[in-house]
């Protein structure tokens, strides 16, 4: 009578193939037919419970990436606003100080009260504008990093494009010498009420703009996405460069060079407070052109709040880019349609 032990099954390591080859190929079909035993409702389940966990880290992750954005955002805005907004008022009083100095013909007298305001700010405002000076190149930077292409919904990261592609500069507003005091070079955002109408404009080339006569502002007939003005050097010699004001890069530019511009044009103010040797000469141009120097102070606390208002404009895109997506999202496939918009965050994309 045969054993108990030869009327047992053999054991799974008996059968399999003493080839390592072989024994992978056994494995591979021996698990093929697990699933096989599978219903079809729990490898659906299986599925479907593994996309909505790849749905889950997504949105974490989008989540995460919006108050980052955000967060950066308002402390870039509040930066610069804040280093403009101080250099830009000590800049505007001390004027305005030494103007009523000289009418009331204080300005050689230490007791009067305007002298002594002047000179109490003196310094703050050249700690200030030392300051400002120092850190320009950061701030536009930031600017374009923290508020244009975080508020940019298209910008894929992952794209090819010119390290240079903005030629724009404190360089190039300097050589073409920008006009701050031209009302058409003064910050304007166009009508978004004109979005819909698809006529385009008649488009003339940046080398060929300088030699027309008539020169395009901005204004309640300009859409948005032509809110650029153009600065030329000369009729001939350079092409034109353009100035986008829905750049908030832009404005930190042009805000810092009309500053300077305004700084170097009080410098018998700034003599004169600071103790310093007096120009009685440009003393009293300065204060002839009274009105004249108040209108660029005015226009200068304009373009700091033009910046404002962009930069607040660009950080609810900023929302609006990040906010919650539709019940089309979670639909598989369709999520990956590009006109669905349902990717916040563009990972990766092929280099073109």
């Amino acid at each position: 009578m045969p054993s108990d032990d030869t009327q047992k099954p053999p054991e799974v390591d008996d059968i399999a193939p003493k080839s390592a080859p072989l024994r992978w190929l056994w494995k591979f079909n021996h698990g093929l037919d697990i699933v096989k035993g599978l219903s079809a409702v729990t490898v659906l389940s299986s599925l479907a419970i593994g996309y909505l966990q790849y749905l889950n880290a997504y949105q974490d992750k989008v989540s995460s990436q919006a108050k980052e954005d955000m967060a950066a955002a308002t402390a870039t805005f509040t930066e610069i606003s804040h280093e403009f907004s101080e250099a830009q008022a000590l800049q505007q009083t001390l004027y305005s100080d030494f103007t009523r100095a000289v009418r009331d013909r204080s300005d050689e007298s230490d007791q009067s009260l305007a002298t002594k305001n002047a000179r109490a700010i003196s310094e703050r405002y050249e700690k200030a504008r030392i300051a400002l000076r120092e850190n320009i190149d950061v701030l536009t930077r930031k600017a374009e990093v923290y508020i244009d292409w975080a508020s940019d919904t298209w910008r894929d990261p992952a794209d090819k494009r010119n390290v240079d592609g903005d030629p724009l500069s404190r360089q190039v507003l300097r050589d073409y010498a920008f006009d701050c005091s031209d009302k058409y070079n003064f910050p304007a955002f166009g009508n978004v009420n004109l979005e819909d109408d698809d006529t385009p404009a008649k488009e003339i080339a940046d080398n060929e703009y300088c030699a027309i006569a008539e020169k395009r502002g901005v204004d309640d007939k300009t859409k948005p996405k032509d809110a650029f003005v153009r600065i030329c050097a000369g009729p001939n010699d350079k092409d034109a460069k353009r100035i986008y004001w829905y750049s908030a890069k832009h404005h930190v530019l042009t805000m810092h060079y009309c500053f300077e511009a305004t700084h170097n044009r009080l410098a018998a103010a700034r003599q004169w407070a600071s103790r310093s040797d007096r120009d009685a000469a440009k003393e009293k141009e300065i204060v002839e052109r009274e009105k004249e120097i108040n209108a660029q102070l005015d226009d200068l606390a304009g373009r700091v709040n033009a910046f404002s208002s962009l930069a607040l404009h660009q950080m609810e895109r900023i929302r609006v880019k990040y906010r919650p997506v539709g019940f089309l999202c979670s639909v598989p496939l369709v999520r990956n349609i590009p006109s669905v918009n349902c990717f916040p965050i563009r990972t990766a994309s092929l280099m073109r």
